[in-house]
């Protein structure tokens, strides 16, 4: 059977949404994960991989679904790691369980799909100058991502609420946000589920575009 390799940039495995990816997969090719914060405590990703001044925020979960907070410049040696040891066991798909931007990854043979690469363009060739609502985890972010969807001409209005936190009411406040300034919101991060999805849609009444299903559908279709 073929193997899809999964990296997430919390830990291993991501039981959350590694179903909506071998959904796709269909069972034509085993799922193998792997995480950048694997054999780690919080205390230690706390003390060790915590944004600095300046640095690009990402937030990601533990096994156990407690939040993270992360610096992309401090974990990304550690991402491109996971890469080299997922090609060294004979992976030729990877796909980054991530939306954020990070510079410079790469992979000497295998597919490395990078969801950066592909929903901004994808999400600007379907909402062709509609009004679109982009949810983010952390209200630190809006600014950062602004460019990545610049460059393909969008400028979405954000709002934000985490995946990884139980918090109902900061779902009602972003989706009443977003509900009169976008057409359709994309949810901007890997770790938003289906249930997400439906809480999103029935808040806002807009539809609602769920970036780890766009990638499973994708990466389903390499096998």
């Amino acid at each position: 059977m073929k193997r899809i390799g999964m990296i997430t940039i919390g830990q291993a495995p991501r039981t959350d949404v590694a179903p909506i990816v071998e959904t796709h997969l269909a069972g034509r090719a085993e799922l193998l994960q792997a995480g950048v914060l694997d054999g780690m405590t919080k205390q230690e990703v706390d003390e060790q991989l915590s944004p600095g001044p300046g640095e690009y925020v990402l937030t990601s979960r533990m096994a156990d679904g407690e939040a993270v907070v992360m610096s992309r410049e401090k974990i990304q040696p550690i991402l491109q790691s996971k890469i080299e040891s997922m090609e060294n066991a004979g992976i030729q798909t990877i796909l980054l369980l991530c939306t954020g931007v990070f510079p410079g990854l790469s992979a000497q043979h295998a597919f490395l799909i990078e969801p950066d690469h592909v929903i901004p363009p994808t999400v600007a060739a379907m909402v062709k100058g509609k009004r679109l609502g982009v949810l983010v985890p952390l209200a630190e972010q809006k600014e950062a991502l602004k460019e990545k969807y610049h460059r393909y001409g969008l400028t979405p209005v954000f709002a934000a609420a985490s995946p990884y936190v139980e918090d109902a009411e900061s779902y009602r406040e972003a989706c009443a946000e977003l509900k009169d300034q976008a057409d359709i919101v994309l949810l901007d991060c890997m770790g938003y589920t289906e249930g997400a999805r439906e809480l999103v849609s029935e808040l806002t009444g807009l539809p609602v575009i769920l970036s780890n299903a766009i990638m499973a559908k994708l990466v389903s279709e390499m096998i």
